[in-house]
């Protein structure tokens, strides 16, 4: 295989309620794919099409049963009353600059196809301590600032510094050249743990901007497993997490 290729899974989806795109896939602290592996889950959204990629890792996955599965990320479509959600959810990103600015021409393609109206990517914003986790946001437009505001999302002024990695940032620029408005969201976090209680701060944020009410049992468990882990890591940090640490900051996604 030379080239990405998109399988359609489902040959007829009709047309989408006002579709709303929202974008998780693995990244700092896995802040976006928890989250929206999590959404996607709950509201028993329909995998409707693969995305297969030389710009994957050269890997395959090994499933319960010891069977194989190819690197890949999905589109599904979930139905709600307000807005259908259009996921864009995976395995990984790309392994190189060039597949990045492939995969998001054809992520945002999807969304021109499928008639989104509006994209969320989530991400994760790395901060060198542990504290509580905060959304900051940035937009392909002013107009949605006061949206993301009243949600709790933070707008400050010229951040990221360093401007936004992968998916989640690059993503906003095709859909801003496309004529589609977006916005990404970013958890507060360390990055070197899967950070379940920042995805549910973000996922939080998200469901009050879209209009959807998220159990949060499920989470909160997880949490409390992963704050275990979390208190072990500060009495006893990994010897490489100093030396690491002026790398990984400067990626966000």
């Amino acid at each position: 295989m030379k080239e990405t290729i998109t399988v359609n899974l489902k040959e007829d989806i009709g047309v989408l309620n006002k579709p709303i795109m929202v974008v998780g896939l693995p990244g700092v602290g896995h802040i976006g794919k928890f989250a929206a592996d999590y959404l996607a889950e709950y509201l028993e959204a329909e995998p409707i099409i693969d995305i297969i990629s030389p710009h994957f890792p050269p890997q395959v996955l090994i499933n319960e049963d010891s069977t194989i599965s190819i690197m890949k990320n999905m589109i599904c479509v979930a139905k709600t009353e307000k807005n259908d959600i259009v996921f864009l959810i995976g395995d990984n990103q790309s392994t190189s600059p060039q597949g990045h600015y492939e995969l998001c021409d054809i992520y945002s393609d999807i969304a021109i196809n499928l008639g989104v109206e509006r994209i969320y990517t989530l991400g994760g914003y790395p901060i060198p301590m542990l504290s509580e986790p905060q959304v900051i946001g940035v937009a392909t437009t002013t107009d949605i600032f006061e949206k993301l505001k009243e949600a709790g999302v933070e707008i400050r002024p010229s951040e990221p510094s360093g401007g936004i990695a992968g998916t989640s940032g690059l993503l906003l620029a095709f859909a801003q050249h496309k004529g589609i408005e977006a916005a990404c969201l970013m958890g507060t976090t360390t990055g070197y743990i899967v950070d379940i209680k920042c995805s549910k701060v973000v996922l939080n944020v998200l469901g009050k901007i879209i209009g959807i009410d998220i159990p949060e049992d499920a989470l909160n468990e997880k949490i409390e497993e992963m704050e275990k882990i979390a208190e072990q890591f500060k009495r006893e940090p990994p010897e490489e997490f100093e030396s690491q640490m002026e790398d990984d900051l400067a990626y966000f996604g």
